[in-house]
């Protein structure tokens, strides 16, 4: 393992495992849920309720996640500063170990009630991201950073090669007749237990000066007005909010695209975000490392944010599924550089005291992202299933212009 220049080991290899194991866990549901909701073999729902019923009841179900997680995780990044990251980190994964059991029971019990409550809990306990990114940042300097957030997000890739591919086969009784769409979630319960071990025993306190600061449930509120008092980065935090609305259209009813469109099943989604999560961790451990040697985060973003639109927008193109595996890394490798460099623009513009805060805000403008799409797209999937992927490339290209004018303004 690496050692930095005091002579004690880094600390970042520790960090990207914590986050991948993290990842594979997000990554083994997300073929699942889709599934559950809107293919026809399945039988959560009765024959007879409605596509519209469906769709506008599953965007409901998405949107809960990003909502309570708009109260927690700031609130959780600032207790963070103040009693330190590995404790608030362990406090998360329990939270999230907990929602992965009650939402495999809710699965068997067919309970829809219990279903949301079940997103609903590791929501306001998975302020991890926030912690982890305040972990990088507690231990990077000016230079490293953009790297150091990579080497993040390449976890995140590795953790979206394996993990959907991982829970599509969990969930196909073909695979073996003992699976069932519960079955991901007990596996992913018991991979966030070993995780919280892990994090015990091994997740060293990067904290270096804790920070007092006033704790709020109402935090996350706090630092949407406050994103715009900041004035650094208030049209910064603008873009980002845009970037996060753009790819949660994105990220939450593609899945729905394929399988409306397409008949895939929990398996050929797993499948073709493994190869997603291939490029991902590819761009962020070995591209994202090599550009941020040439050149400055503000001339990347210029380039990849108006990639990541135009690549959206062409997954409407294809009339056969097997483009999907030709168009989505494109997909990837624009966002898999836009989002390290984006995280380090914001954290370069704020000392190691307030680390913590402003990636709470940070996330919080990307919880803020995530809530309000499949309200939306819940209702306009029902009208048109390729409405989600047009409004995606559409608010990531809005962002885009802002970030220019931003940029030719400073």
């Amino acid at each position: 393992m690496a050692q930095n220049a005091s002579g004690k080991r880094s600390p970042l290899f520790i960090i990207f495992l914590t986050v991948f194991i993290d990842m594979l866990g997000v990554g083994i549901i997300i073929p699942v849920i889709p599934v559950i909701f809107f293919d026809p073999s399945s039988s959560f729902f009765a024959a007879e309720v409605s596509n519209t019923y469906r769709s506008v009841t599953y965007g409901f179900l998405i949107a809960c996640f990003p909502f309570m997680q708009f109260f927690g995780a700031p609130l959780l990044g600032t207790i963070s500063d103040r009693f330190g990251r590995k404790p608030i980190l362990s406090m998360s994964l329990v939270g999230t170990m907990v929602g992965y059991l009650l939402f495999a029971w809710a699965i068997l019990q067919q309970n829809l009630i219990l279903l949301f409550i079940s997103r609903m809990i590791p929501g306001f306990m998975g302020g991890n991201i926030a912690i982890i990114l305040s972990s990088i940042a507690d231990i990077s300097d000016e230079e490293s950073k953009t790297k150091n957030f990579g080497l993040v997000g390449m976890a995140f890739g590795l953790g979206f090669i394996l993990g959907p591919t991982i829970g599509g086969l969990l969930a196909d009784e073909t695979v073996y007749s003992g699976f069932s769409h519960a079955t991901p979630f007990w596996f992913t319960a018991i991979l966030t237990l070993l995780n919280l071990i892990f994090v015990q025993f091994a997740f060293p306190e990067t904290l270096k000066e804790s920070r007092t600061s006033s704790i709020s449930l109402f935090k996350g509120f706090q630092n949407i007005a406050l994103s715009f008092q900041v004035p650094k980065l208030r049209y910064i935090f603008l873009v980002v909010l845009l970037l996060s609305l753009g790819f949660s259209f994105f990220t939450q009813f593609f899945s729905v695209y394929l399988i409306q469109e397409f008949s895939y099943s929990e398996k050929n989604i797993g499948l073709l975000y493994g190869w997603i999560g291939l490029w991902l961790a590819f761009t962020q451990g070995v591209i994202v490392r090599k550009l941020s040697n040439r050149f400055r985060s503000t001339q990347l973003l210029s380039v990849t944010i108006f990639g990541l639109s135009l690549a959206l927008l062409v997954l409407l193109v294809p009339s056969e599924a097997i483009w999907f595996y030709v168009l989505n890394p494109f997909v990837a490798i624009f966002q898999g550089t836009t989002s390290p460099n984006m995280t380090s623009l914001i954290s370069s513009q704020t000392g190691p005291e307030r680390q913590g805060e402003i990636l709470g805000i940070n996330q919080s403008m990307n919880s803020l992202g995530q809530m309000i799409p499949p309200l939306i797209a819940g209702y306009i999937n029902a009208i048109d299933s390729s409405l989600p992927l047009i409004a995606a490339a559409g608010l990531t290209f809005l962002g885009w212009i802002i970030f220019m004018l931003l940029a030719r303004k400073q």
